[in-house]
């Protein structure tokens, strides 16, 4: 009897952390108006969850006893109790949804504040397949040293493949203890099985903006993600271009799959004039916006790099930049992008991400599953899809944005 009631007193606990859970992020989203307006009945046609009834608590007590009773080997009850939130998320069907452990949390945390103990890889993933692949290596990195490519498509990190698996997982798979190894699988064009690779973790700088001067006065501004730093970055590789006689600007967001909203739009209202940068709206109708003042505005010709990779914040960057006419996109369609996902801490430091809005461009186009067309389409050489670092000269998408810019 004692061991049924203990059973029963787990379940329950578990239960009541889904109750916790729920509450919060309910009320971190919609606030005390909105959840007044659930309790009256004014409830969304999504209909109503109902994680904590009799029946839920039940099945989950049989399915507890067979467990224990017949599972051959130990049970790791922190991980079943992890996974039981992580399916209760991953019920929504939404592939940006997601279930986060104290530890995956702080990973994503690290990974916005400017350096961590990593490979030196960007990856991205295709939302349809779930397929992860490596968009950018950097210079200089571990990732470099081993052997990694752009265009690899991971397999297994430390042994587990990662195919469909959350991209912020996959990242916290990635990091670790300085100085350790982690072995990576990954499938190559043209490549028989598949390679791996044990590749250290050092300290990695990321570099999310880098600038020059090219020739004929035209600066060139890379950002590879929009995080913490990226603002402050942008704008002093803006500000030391001006001073050097910049006449024309080339901003590159190839391969940028986005980050944070409040970064995209610092450095927007430097560019864009007086008005809306972008705005969302969450499923009750809400609307929020964020605008450009009139203290600044980039006055030179200006042309953005996009490419199939260029996706969320390079979309709200992109978008507003066509629809203001302040420059000219050059490249290939962006990944399309136009929903947006906020991640709500929870009292044990665990986390869950959802998807709570949808953005709209200045002209209130929604570009989820469509993408921005380019002005001017130019494919990427073949050839140059592999390299680590395609020389300038070389590279022609760059070459046909400082042929629109003349």
């Amino acid at each position: 009897m004692q061991y049924m009631k203990d059973r029963k007193q787990f379940w329950k606990g578990i239960a009541a952390g889904f109750v916790i859970t729920l509450a919060l992020v309910e009320a971190a989203v919609f606030g005390r108006d909105v959840l007044e307006d659930i309790e009256a009945g004014k409830k969304a046609e999504s209909g109503q969850l109902n994680l904590t009834g009799d029946s839920v608590e039940g099945k989950l007590e049989e399915i507890q006893a067979l467990m224990e009773a017949y599972y051959l080997e130990d049970i790791d009850t922190e991980q079943v109790e992890d996974y039981l939130y992580k399916g209760a998320v991953a019920g929504l069907g939404d592939i940006y949804a997601a279930y986060y452990t104290e530890e995956e949390y702080q990973s994503l945390i690290d990974s916005t504040s400017g350096s961590y103990y990593g490979i030196g890889v960007e990856i991205s993933q295709n939302m349809t397949t779930g397929i992860i692949t490596i968009s950018r290596i950097f210079e200089g990195s571990p990732a470099e040293e081993a052997g990694l490519l752009p265009g690899d498509v991971v397999y297994r990190i430390a042994g587990q493949e990662v195919t469909g698996e959350d991209l912020n997982k996959v990242v916290s798979l990635i990091k670790g203890e300085e100085y350790t190894t982690v072995s990576v699988e990954v499938a190559r064009n043209g490549e028989n099985g598949y390679l791996e690779f044990e590749v250290e973790r050092r300290t990695i700088e990321v570099p999310t903006v880098e600038s020059e001067m090219l020739e004929d006065q035209i600066g060139y501004i890379a950002i590879t993600s929009f995080d913490d730093v990226t603002t402050d970055q942008f704008l002093t590789a803006l500000d030391d271009l001006e001073e050097q006689g910049m006449e024309a600007l080339i901003v590159d967001l190839r391969n940028n799959g986005g980050g944070l909203v409040s970064s995209v739009c610092a450095i927007l209202d430097r560019l864009l004039p007086e008005g809306l940068i972008v705005y969302t709206e969450d499923k009750y109708g809400n609307r929020e916006e964020e605008f450009s003042d009139a203290e600044h505005c980039f006055e030179k010709p200006m042309a953005v790099l996009v490419n199939e990779n260029s996706a969320s914040a390079s979309e709200i960057f992109a978008g507003a930049v066509k629809d203001y006419g302040a420059g000219t996109l050059v490249g290939t369609t962006t990944y399309g992008k136009g929903i947006v996902q906020k991640i709500y801490p929870l009292s044990d430091g665990t986390a869950v991400k959802l998807t709570v809005s949808k953005y709209y461009t200045p002209n209130g186009n929604n570009i989820h599953g469509t993408g921005i067309e380019p002005d001017v389409t130019v494919e990427l050489d073949e050839e140059l899809r592999y390299e680590v670092e395609v020389p300038k000269e070389e590279d022609n998408q760059l070459q046909a944005a400082i042929k629109a810019l003349k």
